[in-house]
């Protein structure tokens, strides 16, 4: 009797085991597998939204001043309270091109990073931040502005699993070039710092003046005990000398 319970309690430890390695198997190969397959064929309806998408301008006029960003400055974010504002603004609106909001699901930009290699040919991003949106790789916070667009773009993208794109997302130093496409064209963005952050510390995505890209992942990998964040200034873009100049 106790020889058949060492037995089945044998048999279920080896069957369980084999389970948790087909899942970790799944979750960090299978995943990457179709993601990465599923992103050549966004890639493909990102570059048909550019064509179909409708560009409008419109009228700006930015509530605080903003000087224009110098190449390699390093910047104080302000923390949880965000950046210290500085009153006045230019005394004529000047206008932006803007897009129109995509629906959720929709892959409407194209990100890549030239120091990182397996985003130097580009990757889709979609808008929304829901699990099943994020099981393209990377997804938009569509509380945060487009990319292009004053404020702070914000995305999120997997480390891990889901094609990984934000897994080596922790090389990246101040002064590295971050670009987005979208329909208005191409914004060029320059990394200015990279901080870890507790998963609660929402004001990562808060609005701030100038135009950011702020991305964030988890930290360390295989974790979500910590978030990874790393914020980048606009430095060119269609929209640059409207917001900067």
């Amino acid at each position: 009797m106790f020889t058949r319970i060492v037995r089945v309690i044998g048999w279920t430890s080896i069957g369980l085991g084999l389970f948790l390695l087909g899942f970790l198997f799944h979750q960090l190969f299978v995943t990457t597998f179709f993601a990465q397959r599923a992103n050549v064929a966004l890639e493909a309806e990102a570059v048909e939204y550019f064509q179909e998408a409708e560009i409008t301008q419109v009228a700006y006029t930015p509530s605080i001043s903003v000087n224009p960003p110098e190449p390699g400055t390093s910047v104080d974010l302000g923390g949880p309270t965000g950046p210290e504002q500085v009153a006045g603004g230019p005394d004529e609106p000047k206008f932006l091109f803007v897009e129109g909001q995509p629906s959720r699901g929709q892959p409407f930009a194209i990100i890549t990073i030239p120091k990182i290699d397996s985003l130097k040919d580009g990757w889709t991003i979609v808008e929304g931040v829901a699990r099943s949106q994020l099981k393209t790789g990377a997804g938009h916070y569509p509380t945060t502005p487009l990319p292009g667009q004053p404020g702070n773009s914000s995305i999120a993208g997997h480390r891990t699993t889901y094609g990984a794109p934000f897994y080596d997302l922790d090389v990246l130093d101040a002064g590295d070039t971050i670009e987005v496409e979208t329909a208005l064209g191409v914004s060029i963005y320059e990394v200015r710092e990279t901080v870890i952050v507790r998963p609660t510390e929402i004001w990562v995505t808060q609005d701030r003046p100038g135009a950011w890209l702020t991305l964030t992942t988890c930290n360390p990998r295989f974790s979500s005990s910590q978030r990874l964040v790393v914020f980048a200034e606009m430095v060119s873009g269609p929209n640059y000398e409207t917001i900067y100049g």
